[in-house]
């Protein structure tokens, strides 16, 4: 049976409380006996999940040049492959999506992943090409979000957007040159916010497609945002406006 790892304490404590049955053993470095390396060990205990103390060199050799925090947890088979429809056809209110366009930093995945989870959003989409793929750094990195939002690569990302808008989704995009501001728009409650990456923003094709493009206003020196600061600006804006 093939495995795949996680590492850190908030993605392996989400793991236990939301599918302990996937963790096959947990592996903690024997220094760890703090308060993280106690409340992690009460989890393990409570859910029957088998966890070892071991040298934190087999934790090094294990997550290669990943910061594992003393924790690796190793999961049973492959992460279960989503399909958009499973998801938008569950839903019992208007849609709230994030499209990553382009975004090929692991670490950038992971923070969107996590402000998508704390803004409630339904999916995050992203290309299966030019795109940073849920590794264990975004996983890491999303501490804990990469199992609790779906994650849903597509081969055709324009394609994709043309069928959300079939389903009557809005698709706002963000461009630093729109004209319209993110705080004067407004967009129906159904949407797909879509961003590109820093710098070079999203691909000519996706933003055509999209039915809106706003900007971010900006007052200080600086004329862009990572994308993860931007997605959680737009989809808290976003949250704001939708019913409590």
């Amino acid at each position: 049976m093939s495995t795949r790892l996680i590492y850190g304490f908030h993605a392996i404590i989400a793991k236990l409380r939301q599918a302990p049955g996937e963790i096959r053993e947990i592996l903690l470095d024997a220094q760890r006996q703090d308060a993280r390396g106690r409340d992690l060990m009460q989890h393990a205990e409570l859910q029957g999940v088998r966890l070892h103390l071991v040298a934190g060199k087999r934790l090094d050799d294990l997550a290669g040049s990943g910061r594992h925090q003393g924790v690796v947890a190793l999961l049973a088979g492959a992460r279960k492959s989503l399909h958009l429809d499973d998801v938008l056809d569950t839903l019992e209110e208007p849609a709230f999506l994030l499209v990553l366009d382009g975004v090929t930093d692991p670490r950038n995945l992971g923070a969107c992943l996590r402000v998508a989870d704390a803004a409630g959003v339904h999916a995050v989409i992203a290309p299966k090409d030019r795109a940073a793929g849920l590794n264990e750094v975004a996983v890491k990195t999303a501490c804990g979000a990469a199992e609790s939002v779906p994650y849903i690569t597509v081969t055709n990302l324009a394609r994709c957007l043309r069928e959300l808008k079939e389903r009557d989704i809005w698709l706002v995009g963000t461009a630093g040159e729109a004209s319209d501001s993110l705080y004067a728009a407004d967009w129906p409650q159904a949407t797909a916010w879509v961003l590109g990456a820093e710098g070079e923003g999203m691909r000519r094709l996706t933003r055509e497609t999209c039915d809106q493009l706003v900007h971010i206003p900006m007052h200080g020196s600086v004329d862009s945002l990572n994308v993860s600061v931007a997605a959680g600006v737009c989809l808290f804006e976003a949250r704001r406006r939708r019913p409590a």
